[in-house]
């Protein structure tokens, strides 16, 4: 506290203004109880206030003569002093982005970001490498830079489903981004009415966007701009030429839609092309449309797309001590025979789906047509899995249809005259079946599942009927093969396991017996004691029917995890985590839930038990 007697010209007062000091210009005394100060503020303004004795305990003088004082908060000057240099950390550290998160980059992802990308401005990018370059990091560092740079504040991601959270959990845990997904349940509880506008880091599902034209009015809302869009798998979002005309998908229109409400749109894909020209010329229209308006055509639109698109392939990426940063892969194929139950089977199934395939295509003028094709591919593909998913799937669709025919019957008897089957369960259209493939892997089963069991060309009873009397024939003939265990598939990856690992109790009388390298050069256990496998399959009933078969073989359930659609992150990450840190954990055995982003550096080798039918899900 200071007296009022202590006001003495050219002393630095404070409390006369808020947050500053002010410098004593005249005193003068009315009594002995106020006075009238003149002062000047630091801008150099003079000023007059009376003070009285109960102000003296907000008056402070600094120093009698002396305008400025270090007697100040040091803490807060450090707070300020360090929020000013990490304003202006990028003018000295040129690749700041890198050494404030926590990643360790490869050389061709530091030159996408800082050459290719963050010198646009604005930036209108393909980025195309191969699958597994890291466009993730990629992102997320041109993210955090140019938030650094004062140029991002919102920032909208959109992906497929399957890639929704692996995009929060990378964002979060390397460069401490704390995106958000969209979900209806945040849609409906916004304050404002739109949760766009306030929430700045969000990532939606490709989708949930491009199919709902509610939430896509909400990002048309006047103010709610963008700083940054990047949309991964971009591939998905083209558009095609067909019979002369252009099909535009629902994801084309979606795709067009964001490249007007962002100042900065980055596309990303490992596949671009399709191979023809046209489509890549749509695709490309969505970065420039002025430059890529039109149909392709040579000698009239330029091919060179050097300025707005970067691709390198998996033999270009080299890490910094110029070694390839991909291993060699030697791929090769094991060939197998059925035994004559399995193509017994085999060729009894496909005469089934293709007998309904023609008479789904009699039903042109109905919806289901493109429905009971879809149910009728995913039974072709689980006839090639195991004989236990052709089985159990065999089954369940007979037991669906038999209660359909049940509820017609009874309905029969009712007093209902029809005859007709009415569709029963969802109608898919071409786009429907896209956005299955790109759906999660649990969401995927949980539609294929109902499908395959609801989904029939049967157009009467009477065809009904026949068509459960064939499903009842196949199911015993499935059964047969199962119970026999004829299944040769089986048996070469269990000959593979003899290679890589046998039992523990085989394990030293094979290391003393067997050569160090078997048929196939795969290292056998007296070279590989601490071998780890990766198999992947595509249906829930092979996973489950290779679980059982393989804690046999190796006579340890304890050395085998599992990731499946149906598995929380937590537990997928409990099992990612035992398969690359626990030496007794041997196999991973997994859908596609484990194909999209996770790590599995501590394997070399893997088993593809289904040959996908994408062969992008390969790479």
């Amino acid at each position: 506290m200071t007296k009022l007697e202590e006001l003495q010209p050219n002393a630095a007062v404070r409390g006369i203004l808020p947050d500053a000091l002010v410098t004593v210009v005249n005193v003068q005394w009315f009594g002995s109880e106020a006075l009238e100060l003149t002062y000047k503020d630091p801008a150099g303004r003079v000023a007059n206030q009376l003070l009285y004795r109960h102000d003296e305990p907000r008056l402070e003088v600094v120093e009698a003569g002396r305008p400025w004082s270090f007697d100040g908060d040091g803490a807060l000057f450090r707070l300020v002093s360090e929020a000013h240099r990490i304003r202006l950390a990028h003018l000295f550290d040129p690749v700041l982005a890198v050494h404030t998160s926590v990643v360790e980059p490869l050389p061709h992802q530091i030159t996408a970001v800082y050459d290719a990308m963050l010198p646009r401005q604005p930036l209108r990018f393909l980025l195309a490498d191969d699958p597994g370059a890291g466009k993730t990091i990629m992102a997320g560092l041109l993210m955090k830079e140019m938030i650094a740079r004062g140029d991002l504040q919102r920032c909208l991601v959109v992906c497929p489903g399957s890639l929704a959270e692996q995009w929060q959990d990378e964002l979060y845990r390397r460069f401490h981004l704390p995106f958000e997904i969209l979900t209806n349940d945040k849609l409906e509880a916004a304050r404002t009415g739109n949760w766009f506008l306030e929430t700045n880091l969000v990532i939606a599902r490709l989708d949930k966007l491009s199919r709902n034209e509610d939430v896509q009015q909400k990002l048309q809302a006047s103010d709610c701009r963008w700083d940054l869009i990047v949309c991964d798998e971009a591939h998905k979002l083209s558009a095609t030429y067909f019979g002369g005309e252009i099909k535009y998908t629902k994801r084309y229109r979606l795709a067009q839609l964001l490249s007007t409400l962002t100042r900065h749109f980055l596309l990303m894909t490992a596949t671009p092309h399709n191979g023809k020209e046209e489509d890549f010329q749509l695709f490309m229209a969505l970065l420039d449309g002025d430059r890529f308006e039109g149909r392709f055509r040579d000698g009239v639109h330029q091919v060179d797309v050097s300025d707005l698109m970067r691709r390198m392939v998996k033999e270009s990426l080299l890490k910094f001590d110029a070694t390839p940063l991909f291993p060699e892969r030697i791929a090769y194929t094991v060939p197998y025979k059925l035994s004559l139950a399995e193509a017994q089977l085999y060729k009894a199934v496909s005469d089934y789906v293709r007998d309904e395939f023609n008479r789904a295509e009699a039903l042109q003028n109905d919806k289901r047509a493109g429905t009971v094709g879809f149910a009728l591919t995913i039974l072709q593909r689980r006839l090639a899995s195991s004989p236990e998913a052709i089985y159990q799937s065999l089954r369940r669709r007979r037991e669906r249809l038999e209660n359909r025919l049940r509820e017609l019957e009874l309905l029969q008897r009712g007093g209902q005259t029809t005859t007709v089957v009415a569709p029963l369960g969802p109608v898919l259209d071409d786009e429907d079946v896209q956005d299955l493939e790109d759906a999660p892997d649990n969401e995927v089963e949980a539609a294929e599942e109902q499908i395959l069991d609801q989904a029939t060309a049967a157009r009467t009873i009477a065809e009904l009927k026949a068509e459960i009397a064939t499903l009842k024939n196949l199911e015993d003939l499935a059964l047969s093969v199962r119970r026999s265990g004829a299944d040769t598939k089986w048996r070469e990856l269990a000959s593979l396991f003899g290679e890589i690992f046998t039992p523990a109790v085989l394990a030293e009388h094979v290391a003393e017996t067997s050569p160090p390298y078997g048929k196939s050069g795969i290292a056998t256990p007296s070279a590989s004691a601490r071998q780890k496998l990766v198999i992947f399959t595509e249906h829930r009933d092979t996973l489950n029917y290779l679980a059982n078969r393989i804690g046999t073989l190796l006579g340890r359930k304890e050395a085998l995890v599992i990731i499946h659609g149906g598995l929380g992150r937590e537990e997928r990450m409990k099992a990612q985590e035992s398969f690359k840190h626990d030496p007794e954990v041997q196999v991973l055995l997994a859908t596609d839930a484990a194909g999209e982003g996770i790590n599995l550096q501590r394997a070399h080798l893997m088993v593809n038990y289904d040959l996908p039918w994408n062969p992008n899900r390969i790479e």
